[in-house]
């Protein structure tokens, strides 16, 4: 028999600890997770990740060995009894083990906890256990078949589908498996499943299908029951029409779905549920669904308890079966998409007799609920904007421009509803999402209306907050805000480029802002599902398309090494902050193909495919300088992964390819006697400073001649999206981090500075905000800033020797026009904390490391300053500065708080 674990039972085991040891020992093992998950359900990987943090206040706190027990029995693994793996004590600091026990069977649920020991070898208090369940882990283990009502792609409304049966036995455990070609909600008696929205993320549907697993044991009731479905079209049928051809996806048909309810009862029987024969189906008062464009529903078709156990589906049609849409059903690993946010209007405005204006006061990603009275067969259209017309009504012109309507019929984000005239009603989208912060609303008929009528949703991915950043100047801190707004605004199962206009996860924009994704948030899981996307795109001769997922737009246009090094660059960030290499295994063959086939068009190593320095202030840089240094960047990267993986030849080859590629960079564009690239614009000498292009003899040379360039722009930033990601970055690391802050923190044109005083809550697409193209108000192509926060005021950065922060490299610049800076950062092994503030003469700089990591602490200073710990001077290894004038002190240190005053 199976026992779940308990308080009670947690409180009795700590006691008998207590009892022995007569004091609780300070570490603890916390956080366990699986796959990234906490108990996660339906896991697909027969050997799954498994991580844990511990918590040990001292200093010098440290893991010194470890015991991972895994059991199908919870008591058991409270007894530290591991059936099923039983590492042993295992002499080692890593919280990360991958499961190597017994193999793991479909639809069993596993406990587990770790033991872990601390650096004097006390045992610590038993953490509470933890589990993982399985799924369907292979194909053939699926019962149902995949129906729908038609193969029709013009057919508009939704489907609604539904199955009655039985249940007479006690039911122990119920777990409900569905896969979806397009979008689904599933309910069972008369009640939504779960809280995810837009399941299943998006995929190359005929590559790589998604299914995700829900307990529904408490769902369930004795006697009869009923499951209900609705399927929307997602960008598996897509109805809308704009430039990327979408309409024309080769996995295109109408939605479909499988579906199997495993029901495990007290005698130990099993009954299995299944989409198939005897299946009713019905079209839904969603007469319309489109996730690039709006939702239409009319209320005075809605079928009452369609979805309960007593509802008459007589007059149902039966289903049809079709094809699965790929040979590839895999479990959707990963954190949903939620309604993360309310946000109640904060004004409502009555332009006119019919058309009324509510403003949320801020710019999201996601959708309205209007809550409404009015005559039965009244029309609501709910127009959703980023910025109002002179005359205070929506202006559509920033994000409509790509649509390609075929008709009047399907409006860009207006949602349309029919009152069934019964009293208050309730409108949201099933399968549609916006980027917005007004709604217009009309209807020629009278309506009763107040600010509170509608309220808008935030939606995005539930990716945990990892990051906080507080500082002495509210716009940085505004910055901070409206970038991390404009990241999870774009952040739907795959990086976007906006929530409005495209939805595209386009990968330049996606790279760039990687690092502020990670410094912010834990979205390990969406990246890896985002690069199996691009396993699935990646053509047989190497290449990428632009934007992935793709319905086939994007292969000969936009891409090249500068965009869609996402292959590259993203798998080495994730393995950078979280020390798993798990990312750079699955896609090292990609990344290597996509550098050999760059290879073949830059015969002489350099190549000018890409886009270059997409929406730049004024200047202009080559294309083929800065596709060439991302080439560089790729190459380094697959040699750098290489010798990871023990493959020793390819390191050395793609190491000297990589110093080929710099060397043709360098030969071309690099003017000694100048110390400038190119032109010596901003993104000429900030790109190959930040990517390592630059000799090291040169770097001093090039770095100042880059501070005179920003200084020549008024300390005003003169770059694209490429430069972006390098301008900060390249000054604060190579002696200008106060210059790279005066151009962070400026407020007038160009700067992201003046956005946020001209109302911005998200960052925008181009620099000047009355632009005539190119202006969404939430793209996160220019995030980069968000990162740079945390590597240069806060001076946080994972070790490339040491990755996820096992060795905390910490190298914070106070910065003179800045008061007070705070900086937290959950790492895989606990809270990183970087904060400093200036008293008088004296800077006082406080930071944690977390138990079981080290740091290694760079300080910069006048020559003539010192640091104190308590009153007393401490010394390091001292760095003289060039000029004489400056030092840097270096200190190798162990886990703990520390207070240091420079002075």
């Amino acid at each position: 028999m199976k026992y779940t674990f308990t308080f009670i039972s947690f409180l009795f085991f700590s006691f008998i600890y207590t009892f022995n040891s007569f004091a609780l020992p300070p570490i603890q093992s916390d956080d366990l997770k699986c796959e990234y998950l906490k108990n996660p359900l339906g896991i697909d990987n027969p050997s799954p990740r498994l991580t844990w943090v511990i918590t040990d206040n001292r200093k010098g706190a440290r893991q010194t060995a470890f015991q991972v027990l895994v059991d199908i029995d919870s008591m058991k693994v409270v007894q530290e009894i591991g059936g099923e793996w039983n590492t042993g004590k295992v002499v080692a600091g890593n919280n990360l083990v991958v499961y190597k026990g017994k193999a793991l069977k479909p639809f069993t649920k596993y406990y587990w906890k770790v033991v872990v020991w601390d650096k004097d070898g006390i045992k610590a208090l038993p953490a509470p256990v933890s589990s993982f369940e399985m799924g369907m882990m292979h194909m053939q283990n699926w019962k149902g078949a995949w129906i729908s009502d038609s193969r029709d792609v013009k057919t508009k409304p939704a489907p609604y589908f539904r199955k009655s049966f039985s249940t007479e036995k006690t039911i122990k455990s119920a777990r409900a498996y569905i896969a979806a070609a397009g979008l689904y909600e599933l309910y069972i008696n008369g009640q939504k499943i779960g809280n995810h929205r837009l399941d299943p993320m998006y995929t190359r549907f005929d590559r790589r299908t998604l299914y995700i697993t829900y307990d529904v044991t408490a769902n369930l009731q004795s006697g009869k029951n009923a499951i209900g479905v609705l399927l929307g079209n997602g960008w598996y049928n897509h109805q809308s029409t704009a430039v990327w051809y979408f309409h024309e996806a080769p996995w295109r048909n109408r939605p479909t779905f499988c579906l199997d309810l495993r029901i495990t009862y007290e005698d130990g029987t099993e009954e299995v549920i299944s989409s198939g024969k005897g299946w009713k189906t019905e079209l839904s008062p969603i007469i319309f669904n489109s996730i690039y464009t709006a939702e239409h529903q009319d209320a005075r078709l809605a079928k009452e308890g369609w979805n309960t156990p007593a509802y008459d589906d007589n007059a149902w049609k039966d289903i049809i079966f079709r094809t699965s849409p790929s040979q590839n059903i895999v479990a959707q690993a990963m954190v949903p998409v939620r309604n993360m946010e309310e946000i109640p209007a904060k004004s409502l405005k009555k332009l006119n007799d019919t058309t009324y204006l509510f403003d949320l006061g801020r710019n999201i990603s996601g959708v309205s609920q209007l809550k409404v009275k009015g005559v039965a067969g009244a029309i609501v259209r709910l127009k959703h904007a980023e910025r109002l017309n002179p005359d205070g009504s929506a202006d559509m012109s920033n994000i409509d421009i790509h649509y390609r309507p075929t008709d009047n019929q399907d409006p860009f984000q207006v949602d349309i509803y029919t009152l069934n005239g019964k009293g208050e009603e309730t409108f949201m989208p099933h399968f549609n999402y916006k980027g917005f912060q007004y709604v217009e609303l009309t209807c020629q008929q009278p309506l009763e209306l107040t600010k509170e009528s509608l309220t808008g949703y935030f939606m995005h991915s539930d990716v945990t907050p990892v990051g906080q950043v507080t500082t002495s100047n509210p716009t940085i801190n505004q910055i901070w805000l409206a970038t991390n707004n404009a990241y999870l605004s774009n952040l739907f199962g795959y990086p976007t480029d906006c929530p409005q206009r495209e939805k595209n996860g386009w990968t330049g924009d996606a790279h760039i802002a990687s690092e502020t994704g990670l410094y912010n948030f834990d979205g390990i899981t969406v990246y890896e599902k985002w690069l199996a996307d691009h396993r699935d795109e990646q053509q047989a001769n190497g290449i990428l398309p632009s934007i992935i997922p793709t319905g086939g737009w994007g292969y000969e246009w936009g891409n090249g090494p500068d965009w869609t090094s996402t292959i590259a660059i993203i798998p080495w960030n994730v393995y950078l902050f979280y020390g798993d290499t798990k990312i750079l295994t699955d896609n090292y063959d990609n990344m290597k193909h996509y550098v050999d086939y760059i290879q073949t068009i830059a015969p002489k190593h350099l190549t000018t495919w890409g886009l270059g320095d997409w929406v730049p202030v004024k200047s202009k840089t080559p294309v083929e300088f800065t596709s060439s240094i991302y080439y560089f960047v790729d190459a380094s990267i697959v040699a750098k992964t290489a010798k990871l993986l023990g493959k020793t030849a390819d390191a050395e080859y793609y190491a000297g390819l990589a110093l080929k590629i710099r060397n043709a960079i360098n030969e071309k564009y690099l003017d000694k006697e100048k110390g400038i690239y190119g032109s010596g614009v901003q993104t000429e000498l900030s790109v190959p400073l930040q990517w390592g292009v630059v000799p090291d003899d040169m770097r001093a040379k090039v770095a100042a001649a880059l501070a005179e360039r920003v200084k020549a722009d008024n300390n005003h930033i003169d770059v694209g999206l490429l430069g972006t990601k390098a301008i900060l970055n390249a000054l604060s690391e190579n002696g200008y981090a106060d210059l790279a802050y005066t151009m962070a923190s400026q407020e007038t044109f160009p700067s992201w500075g003046w956005w946020i005083k001209n109302g911005a809550t998200t960052l925008y697409e181009n620099w000047p905000i009355d632009a005539k193209s190119d202006i969404s108000m939430n793209h996160i192509m220019f995030g980069e800033i968000g990162a740079w926060i945390y590597k240069a005021l806060g001076g946080i950065k994972p070790d490339e020797k040491l990755p996820g922060f096992k060795n905390v490299l910490l190298e914070p610049h106070f910065v003179k026009d800045l008061q007070s800076f705070e900086a937290k950062h959950d790492s895989p092994h606990g809270t990183i904390v970087s904060a400093w503030k200036r008293t008088d003469n004296t800077i006082t700089y406080n930071f944690t490391t977390p138990a079981n990591t080290t740091a290694t602490l760079r300080l910069n200073m006048g020559a003539n300053q010192l640091v104190y710990e308590n009153g007393r001077e401490i010394r390091g290894t001292v760095i003289k500065g060039e000029d004489g004038n400056l030092k840097t002190v270096v200190f190798i240190l162990q886990a703990g708080s520390y207070s240091f005053d420079i002075k």
